[in-house]
């Protein structure tokens, strides 16, 4: 029980993961209109690494903050 999440917990976890998505969503659209390479290799990054944060905090949200 003591690993559950408190519903303020939730929401900024919700709030955090709202932000991530919009910034996810900012780099892949980004990543097409630059011509510079070495800025197209940096928001690439950010974007595979986004995902991984939304999936992450995605599992947070549907355990409750219940470790697996």
């Amino acid at each position: 029980m003591a690993d559950q999440l408190a519903l303020h917990e939730r929401l900024e976890l919700h709030e955090i993961l709202t932000f991530k998505n919009l910034c996810l969503t900012k780099a892949a659209t980004m990543h097409g209109l630059v011509g510079c390479e070495e800025l197209k290799g940096i928001l690439e990054t950010d974007v595979t690494e986004g995902k991984q944060h939304v999936e992450q905090l995605n599992q947070l949200l549907k355990n409750g903050g219940i470790s697996s």
